[in-house]
């Protein structure tokens, strides 16, 4: 530990002991950093060892444990080369990713999931399917970041697509090219259904009062959000170096300290500021029951009372074709919303420092919180309750329909990411008893592939008993060795506050 102060690492316990050092020092300032491409970082390292017969594979499992025990960190395995010709998936990422198996513990780790490569080994397919083994033995473990969307997405913003395929998972939907670029993701959120109540209450008591009207006051006040939010980055683009620079990450960063610049303040080549639009659903899903059902009288006597003498109407509004089912009218709103919400973020960069700012959908587990102030909405929410997550269904879409509900998610979530690179991730939480009737691992594997070629970003995925769920739920204390994702992370389930554990239960497919 000494020697690694003043000389670089000489063999793989080393590097995996500076990994640790970087994560305790970083994790002191800040709370930031990632381990990187775990795998890519740490091979050559790994293959000279184990020639020299210095290191076992064994041996290296309990080492890569060891670091994953000291700190939850994100990492990724699997992926392409930057040229897209090769994988490098090599015999190491099966050892990272036994490791994180082995220790049974909460562990941010991805496995980057890419369409087969001409001429290649089948490896890469036979890491995504002991992922996906594990993770029906465990019940939980590595997400899934997609390879398309990412890359592709982020080529869309004018990078070679080169450098979309160097982007590596790093965070809840964080993704960043280790050492180049400074995103700002999963930061700043637009409650999009907060901008629909402020339309309903401008339209009260005008005489023109329709679907058309309402969308034209809900673009107003997206606009407005959008706007401040922007002004906000200005703001902090100005001071956060004064405050807050960062002081770990410029030193493992190719252009602080050459321009001496803090990373926040323009010091490396691509920073990118990004506004993720929550809450989809709740407005689709509104303004398709609007379509359908009642008249605007009828409808704000309902919302005012907070549905209160009004259940009739409110299931008639909760009970339409809902967004993620077939047919459902809500889809051509969420894409409408989609692409509103998109072009106010990307057209325009910030006012004053004209910086670029790229649109996302990812509400982390923010929306009991961004719900509790929020009024009744016209898709039967009443008062207080969560909004929709992120750009996916609201729970319990599918209710009554004969078909595979996951993959009804999986679709709906693919067709409505923004489309730059910035993550709108799927979360699913299946019981295992499904999977198992609709063709188990290969079900996954291949819902899984499937949404990475829709475009897809990033997979959450829960694989438990809906009885364990429960009963987990009711009472923590019963199975405080069961681990979930939450949404880019993953937790004990006995260690989530009940609103947290909640939303798992409430977005379990089971049917």
């Amino acid at each position: 530990n000494g020697a690694l102060c003043c000389r670089a690492p000489g063999s793989f316990r080393e590097a995996v002991q500076f990994l640790a050092h970087f994560q305790s020092v970083d994790r002191t300032y800040c709370g930031g950093g990632a381990l990187g491409a775990l795998d890519t970082l740490l091979e050559e390292y790994f293959e000279r060892d184990i020639a020299k017969g210095i290191l076992t594979e064994e041996e290296a499992v309990w080492i890569l444990a060891s670091l994953f025990f000291n700190d939850t960190h994100y990492a990724q395995i699997g992926g392409l080369t930057p040229s897209g010709d090769r994988e490098v998936t090599s015999r190491l990422s099966f050892v990272i990713l036994d490791a994180m198996h082995l220790l049974g513990i909460p562990t941010n780790l991805a496995v980057r999931v890419h369409a087969p490569v001409p001429g290649q080994t089948e490896e890469a397919d036979i890491l995504l399917k002991r992922a996906v083994e594990y993770t029906l033995e465990d019940g939980c473990g590595v997400c899934y970041s997609l390879e398309k969307g990412i890359s592709e997405g982020f080529a869309r913003n004018g990078f070679p697509l080169e450098l979309g395929r160097m982007r590596v998972k790093c965070g809840c939907n964080w993704v960043a090219i280790p050492g180049r670029e400074y995103p700002l993701q999963d930061v700043t959120r637009i409650n999009m259904p907060m901008a629909l109540y402020q339309a309903m209450e401008e339209m009260k008591g005008r005489e023109q009062a329709g679907t058309d009207t309402l969308w034209e006051l809900f673009a107003k006040h997206l606009t407005i959000m959008v706007d401040c939010v922007k002004e906000g980055y200005d703001w902090h683009y100005e001071h956060v170096s004064e405050d807050t620079p960062e002081i770990i990450l410029n030193l493992f960063m190719h252009g602080p300290i050459e321009r001496g610049l803090n990373c926040a303040q323009g010091g490396v080549d691509i920073l990118d500021l990004n506004i993720d639009g929550i809450g989809l659903a709740t407005v689709a899903d509104s303004f398709g029951a609007i379509e359908q059902v009642l008249t605007f009288p009828e409808l704000y006597a309902a919302l005012d009372a907070d549905f209160e003498g009004y259940e009739k109407i409110r299931l008639m509004l909760k009970n339409i074709d809902r967004l993620g089912a077939p047919h459902s009218p809500s889809m051509k709103w969420a894409e409408k919303i989609r692409d509103l919400f998109v072009s106010l973020c990307m057209e325009e960069p910030t006012p004053r420092h004209h910086l670029k700012v790229i649109a996302g959908m990812f509400s982390h587990g923010d929306i009991v919180r961004y719900g509790e102030t929020l009024p009744a909405t016209p898709n039967g929410r009443k008062y207080g309750d969560p909004i929709s997550h992120s750009n996916e269904p609201d729970p319990g879409f599918a209710n009554g329909l004969h078909t595979f509900s996951p993959s009804l998610k999986a679709n709906t979530v693919a067709k409505l990411q923004p489309g730059y690179g910035n993550s709108s991730p799927l979360h699913l939480d299946v019981d295992n008893s499904m999977i198992t009737r609709e063709g188990g691992v290969e079900a996954l594997e291949t819902l899984i592939h499937t949404h990475n070629h829709m475009g897809g970003t990033l997979i959450n995925l829960n694989c438990l008993t809906k009885e364990r769920l429960l009963k987990a739920h009711a009472d923590p204390e019963s199975d405080p060795d069961l681990v979930v994702r939450v949404t880019g992370y993953s937790a004990f389930f006995s260690s989530l506050s009940p609103k947290y554990r909640q939303q798992i239960v409430d977005r379990f497919l089971n049917e």
